[in-house]
């Protein structure tokens, strides 16, 4: 296997793969009337070419050495050969999948729900650890909590009218009261009552506040709010 022998070739080797990793999609522009999951259905099977040639070429720069390919392969269990080979299969068919859905929706519709997939996920898999450790009522809520404000924070970030705003916040505010209320098993009425009564006067002054916008605006972008100045 070639292994860079000084630092300098190796940062030249990260900055070069970092620059084809990220510019890949770019070459789908010299690409007229081709469908774009298609396109990224090549670009696997071209990868996996590449890494099969690199593999019996620079992989095999020294046969005799621990570090050679196939040396490096018979040494390998075979489980971790077939749960890295599966692990593939399901990211390039999710990648497929999120670029089949670019092509049809487009990509301010399909971005935002593959990045909320995979926040929901991270957030179940960031919850686990502690959810091992609580008692068998926060041992599951703790993690769509974690999901409810990340999904609120990704509706907070983009989308730029005012009424997803403010309806990411109250998502966010209700996922941490969850969080909250999980974790203390439950609150007083008395308590409830009172936190209803706020949500209930706070959505009353923002439906003013929402009139105002409109009236003063003819929109509820906030991008036209951006171009306020003093006079």
């Amino acid at each position: 296997m070639f292994v860079p022998q000084s630092f300098s070739i190796a940062v030249g080797m990260v900055i070069f793969s970092a620059i084809c990793w990220g510019s890949w999609a770019n070459t789908f522009k010299g690409v007229k009337n081709y469908r774009y999951e298609l396109f990224y259905w090549d670009y696997v099977w071209g990868i996996l070419v590449t890494a099969i040639v690199l593999g019996l070429t620079l992989g095999r720069t020294d046969p005799a050495s621990a570090d050679s390919f196939f040396l490096n392969l018979h040494s390998a269990d075979t489980r971790n050969l077939v749960y890295a080979l599966v692990g593939g299969i399901v990211f390039n068919i999710g990648n497929i999948l999120l670029v089949a859905a670019i092509e049809t929706a487009g990509l301010a519709v399909a971005f935002p729900i593959g990045i909320g997939l995979a926040l929901v996920i991270f957030a179940f898999n960031l919850a686990l650890p502690i959810s091992a450790l609580a008692g068998t009522i926060t041992r599951s809520t703790l993690g769509i909590a974690l999901a409810v404000v990340m999904l609120a924070f990704l509706m907070m970030i983009t989308r730029s009218k005012a009424v997803p705003q403010v309806i990411g916040f109250l998502a966010m505010e209700n996922g941490l009261f969850f969080a909250a209320t999980s974790a203390t098993y439950g609150m007083p009425m008395v308590v409830e009552l009172g936190i209803a009564l706020d949500v209930l006067i706070g959505m009353f002054i923002l439906g003013i506040f929402f009139f105002q916008i409109r009236a003063a605006f003819d929109s509820l972008d906030l991008r036209h709010m951006e171009k306020l100045k003093e006079d």
